[in-house]
């Protein structure tokens, strides 16, 4: 118990008072009760497997803050809380390379920006790394549950393979959805190969599109991700710096960055109880 105050009182002085004993559980099997008074006010509501989580996975007291307080916003569960952790979530929040600074509005951009991460981490497709855009695609849908946690809360499907015409010629738009929160329409393009500058024109094209025939009048302005396997920053900033379509760019990535072997030596969360509860 003492790591807990520790963890999240920040302070070492902590350390010379009395621990008081572990108080009783509520029903949701939150923090106990003696410890909530001591946290602040937004992790009090926070279930005790996911301290002792946060607590034995991260080091870093801004860090694990930083998790706390996505776990509380977007209500993630144990597992899905852990699965961000070994993601390293809060190393790819908000780090695409894009434009929306300069064709978006500050609220939308802000929100925008923190939409995109960089890279995505598509570990749960058993595809090989020279896969065909198309069978990158299917495994995204086959697995769209799974796709939606990686993109982040607030993502609503709309379609693949997203059909619209423009003067008697079809267009697809790889996988299209709505977002929530900044209140728009999100194209997705998939490419296997590195970012080139062309790819930039023809998502500005897309969006275009949308907004012409999808946009209602309440909706803001559509935004594009181009998904890449690889890119390279300026490259990506010179093709978006005059592009007034607000548009991002990320590499992907179909393993786990942190390695098996290390994950494997983790602890369970049920090892974790009895050694906390033994201390």
């Amino acid at each position: 118990m003492r790591s807990f105050y520790l963890a999240w009182n920040g302070s070492a002085a902590i350390s010379a008072q009395p621990v008081p004993k572990l108080g009783r559980r509520n029903s949701a099997q939150s923090v106990p009760e003696t410890d909530a008074a001591n946290l602040p006010p937004t992790l009090a509501g926070i279930p005790w497997g996911h301290h002792i989580l946060l607590l034995f996975r991260l080091k870093d007291p801004a860090t694990r803050l930083w998790y706390a307080r996505k776990t509380i916003e977007n209500g993630w569960s144990r597992a899905v809380l852990a699965h961000q952790i070994e993601c390293g979530l809060h190393e790819r929040q908000g780090k695409a390379v894009t434009n929306f600074d300069r064709t978006l509005p500050p609220p939308q951009s802000d929100l925008a920006q923190q939409t995109l991460k960089d890279p995505y981490v598509f570990d749960f497709l058993s595809i090989a790394e020279d896969a065909a855009e198309r069978e990158l695609e299917r495994g995204l849908v086959e697995h769209l549950r799974k796709f939606l946690l990686e993109l982040g809360v607030g993502f609503a499907f709309v379609g693949s393979q997203y059909h619209f015409e423009v003067e008697g010629e079809d267009f697809y738009l790889d996988l299209l959805f709505y977002h929530l929160r900044p209140r728009c329409f999100v194209v997705i393009d998939l490419k296997t190969e590195q970012f080139k500058p062309e790819f930039a024109g023809k998502m500005n094209f897309y969006l275009s599109a949308v907004d012409e025939h999808l946009q209602h009048p309440d909706d803001n302005p559509a935004i594009g991700i181009v998904l890449c396997k690889t890119r390279k920053k300026l490259i990506v900033e010179y093709a978006l710096r005059n592009t007034k379509s607000p548009i991002g760019v990320s590499e992907y990535k179909l393993t786990r960055a942190i390695p098996a072997k290390l994950k494997s030596s983790l602890p369970s969360i049920e090892e974790l109880e009895r050694e906390l509860g033994n201390g």
